[in-house]
């Protein structure tokens, strides 16, 4: 998109910066609900499955997956480490699953080098899904630097509303969403039903950071470098500071404000 059409997504040419709570005219911004037919049976999928998984380790998580979710599925990654890579790859199939990552415009250099090697290692299709605006076009429709005036806004155009248009063709996505990230994550299930009525995923939603860093040793696993140079949560390069041995790992992701999740989960 040129920097003329994005002026356009104003609806018109004013000089004035348009409302950040208001996302670019004719972008799509939700995800079309399922039918009532297809959320009933993810519900039920819940209902049956969710205590007899609560146990079950990550790869039966995924193996269930394969045997019992009809449809597409995205496996959503941040390109942190490769743990949800590694445990799709040979147990959901090429034609019915696919690897996401949300490419901002503003992840660390390293961030992009580790999905372009996930791409290179593993046989599942990566989808790279980008916002509406380039950085430029937003910064031209909205104003310079919309990540230190309002945080939420530009991670909902830039995250939030790329995954919900993205979801569409899939029936069900997978997280690395853990307990032990958060207080607003604490309570996770493994399995659940979004707003759409696509199910929703976290076949490692009981790992530790313990379990995390065995998992990447013993599978010899692709990490972002970034995790050894004092980044244990990684988000945008705008956004993400180090984090000081002892911290709380997420404390460098908005360290200047009070947010705690860009909106995907919530």
């Amino acid at each position: 998109m040129s920097l003329v059409d994005a002026t356009g997504l104003l609806g018109g040419n004013s000089d004035d910066f348009r409302d950040p709570a208001e996302s670019p005219q004719g972008a799509p911004t939700k995800t079309t609900p399922l039918s009532d037919e297809e959320r009933a049976a993810n519900e039920q999928l819940v209902a049956e499955w969710n205590d007899k998984l609560e146990g079950a380790s990550a790869e039966e998580i995924m193996e269930w997956v394969a045997e019992h979710v009809p449809g597409k599925v995205a496996v959503t990654m941040s390109m942190q480490d490769t743990v949800l890579a590694e445990l799709a790859e040979g147990r959901l199939a090429e034609d019915r699953a696919e690897l996401v990552f949300l490419d901002t415009g503003y992840h660390f250099a390293e961030t992009l080098e580790t999905r372009d090697k996930v791409q290179q290692r593993y046989n599942l299709p990566l989808e790279n899904i980008t916002p509406v605006l380039s950085r430029e076009e937003q910064d031209k429709v909205y104003g310079p630097r919309l990540y230190s005036r309002d945080n939420t806004a530009c991670c909902r155009m830039r995250k939030v509303e790329p995954l919900a248009r993205m979801l569409n063709p899939f029936n069900a996505w997978i997280t690395g969403v853990r307990r032990v990230d958060n207080a607003l994550r604490a309570n996770t299930p493994v399995l659940d039903v979004d707003r759409t009525g696509r199910l929703k995923i976290n076949p490692i939603v009981a790992w530790s950071d313990e379990d995390v860093e065995t998992y990447i040793n013993d599978h010899d696993l692709i990490i972002n470098p970034l995790t050894k140079q004092g980044y244990p949560s990684i988000g945008c390069e705008t956004c993400t500071l180090p984090v000081a041995e002892g911290q709380d790992p997420r404390s460098g992701r908005w360290a200047d404000s009070n947010k705690t999740e860009c909106g995907l989960h919530t």
